[in-house]
């Protein structure tokens, strides 16, 4: 039994650059999808397909992308809001992630968005994750 969806999606991604896959299959949602849409307009994902499989579940396929020695662009990523302890700030109360080389992903009332883009929209919300 899944009681953190998200941690679980973040861990899947973790372990599957430490192994050097080319892609992982996970479970889908909505939110799993807004995550895997803002990691590759940032550039720490190759692509990702949303389908349902033969029992008719939702499933999530996100491509890895590595660099030109074979390293992993995802370098670490962290669950910062949790079920137990949500963890919410306004657009000026969101810091940087490693001096601007990571981004924190936000859900907010305008969807899911980077750091960056919640300062320049000036929303705040639920800081879900940080990537870099």
């Amino acid at each position: 039994m899944m009681t953190d969806p998200v941690a679980d999606f973040l861990t899947h991604l973790r372990n599957a650059t430490m192994r050097r896959h080319a892609s992982v299959d996970t479970s889908s949602s909505k939110l799993k999808l807004e995550i895997a849409r803002v990691f590759k307009e940032e550039g720490f994902i190759a692509g990702f397909t949303a389908y349902t499989n033969e029992s008719g579940k939702a499933r999530l396929a996100v491509e890895l992308k590595y660099d030109e020695q074979g390293d992993s662009v995802i370098r670490g990523v962290k669950r910062i809001s949790r079920p137990g302890l949500r963890r919410h700030a306004g657009y000026d109360e969101i810091l940087p992630v490693y001096n601007g080389q990571g981004i924190a992903v936000v859900t907010t009332s305008q969807g899911v968005m980077t750091d960056q883009a919640c300062r320049t929209h000036q929303v705040g919300g639920e800081i879900l994750c940080h990537i870099w």
